[in-house]
């Protein structure tokens, strides 16, 4: 999504600024072009020529720089900028834009650029929660400039409380949300993630190699795109995105009642969870013993929940996934129709770069009159949001806005 965008980041003096850097160097790995503006102060914590190095372009500081082709420095950057960032922001500068003071080159950029800006506070914690500094943030919201919360932690004031800059890999997302198009924004997904543990004792239970990957992306990439999202996620390594309603739970059990617990005010449900299809038939209440010979196990199976959906979904929209070894298209258009969805999300985990554990995927998307999409291996955000692109295709074609 930050592929050619282009981004100007404000950095002030704050000991914060250290992480400007590796802001940075996201948004330029992410194929960003970032052109970086200082402050005085900033620059008494971080060089500049970090900066210049990390983005491959010259950090602005000066109003009025002696240059060979005359430019207004504040002029083109604002209108250069697809985005304005502020990472950190001091109470110094949010209290001068909310004043409108422009002074230097940041703040003067900031009053011309009309592209989105978003200030990431960092300061002290009694700082952050002064009455002035909190009136500055409400009356710039109010005007349309975008906050993100600051951290909660250890203070370089060696106090504990909320003033840290946000993560970085929060910034990056929440840059990322910003400048994606809203086309998403009346639906209500479910996304289901993750694998499911059916308990044998207290100690052991039956899984499946499924990270949550996909899952994850699908529930980012629909909170990008402006939808409300309820990610219900199996057992994962990976952290609950931001911005969407985040229910956990273990078993295949626990799962549906979490999906029809939340069926009702969905419009769109993506099943990508890889549900265990069996559990075992008693649960021990304590630890099994190893014992001579064979072990044999009593297995019953899981309810279906995308089966049961399909059968009561009305109006919504139902993806499924067919995660095979052999026969995929035909194993995957039989589930689509037996199970009455829309689109199943197809893939062959014996390809190399496809399936479980990976960031990336190889996708195969089947709908109800024939059509069949294959994409090439591609992350599995961009394969997110090539699937909510058909979906989007779907909801044209049902004729709902």
């Amino acid at each position: 999504m930050l592929q050619d965008k282009k981004i100007v980041l404000g950095v002030t003096g704050s000991i914060a600024a250290y992480k400007a850097a590796e802001l940075t160097r996201e948004f330029v790995k992410r194929g960003a072009a970032v052109r970086v503006i200082m402050t005085g102060n900033a620059a008494e914590f971080i060089a500049p020529l970090t900066f210049q190095t990390l983005s491959s372009n010259a950090v602005h500081s000066e109003m009025y720089p002696v240059i060979n082709d005359y430019n207004l420095a504040h002029i083109s950057l604002a209108e250069y900028a697809d985005i304005m960032v502020i990472a950190p922001a001091t109470a110094n500068i949010i209290g001068k834009i909310a004043a409108g003071i422009a002074d230097d080159l940041l703040t003067t950029t900031v009053m011309t650029t009309r592209a989105p800006v978003l200030i990431c506070p960092a300061m002290n914690t009694n700082m952050y929660e002064n009455a002035i500094v909190q009136e500055n943030i409400m009356q710039l919201t109010s005007r349309g400039y975008l906050f993100m919360e600051p951290g909660y932690g250890k203070l370089a004031c060696r106090s504990e409380g909320q003033g840290r800059l946000p993560e970085v890999s929060d910034i990056v997302e929440e840059v990322e949300s910003i400048l994606t198009v809203k086309d998403l924004g009346d639906e209500r997904i479910i996304v289901t993630a993750g694998p499911t543990r059916e308990p044998l004792d207290p100690v052991r239970y039956i899984t499946n190699y499924s990270s949550g990957k996909m899952g994850y992306a699908l529930a980012i990439a629909g909170r990008r795109r402006g939808a409300r999202v309820v990610l219900i996620s199996g057992p994962s390594a990976l952290t609950a995105p931001r911005g969407v309603t985040f229910v956990s739970v273990s078993s295949a059990m626990e799962m549906k009642e979490a999906v029809m617990a939340h069926l009702k005010a969905s419009t769109i449900v993506i099943k990508a969870a890889a549900v265990a299809d069996y559990r075992p038939a008693t649960r021990l209440a304590s630890k099994m013993k190893k014992q001579a010979g064979p072990l044999t196990l009593s297995l019953e199976r899981n309810p279906d929940i995308i089966a049961e959906i399909g059968k009561k979904k009305g109006k919504r929209i139902l993806v499924g996934f067919a995660v095979e070894t052999e026969n995929l298209i035909e194993n995957a258009r039989a589930k689509l129709i037996d199970k009455n969805m829309d689109l199943i999300v197809a893939n062959d985990v014996t390809q190399a770069g496809a399936g479980f554990g990976y960031d990336t995927n190889i996708i195969k998307i089947l709908d109800r009159n024939g059509g069949q999409v294959e994409l090439p291996m591609m992350d599995k955000i961009a394969a997110a949001d090539r699937i909510l692109d058909r979906v989007k295709d779907i909801i044209a074609e049902k004729g709902r806005k």
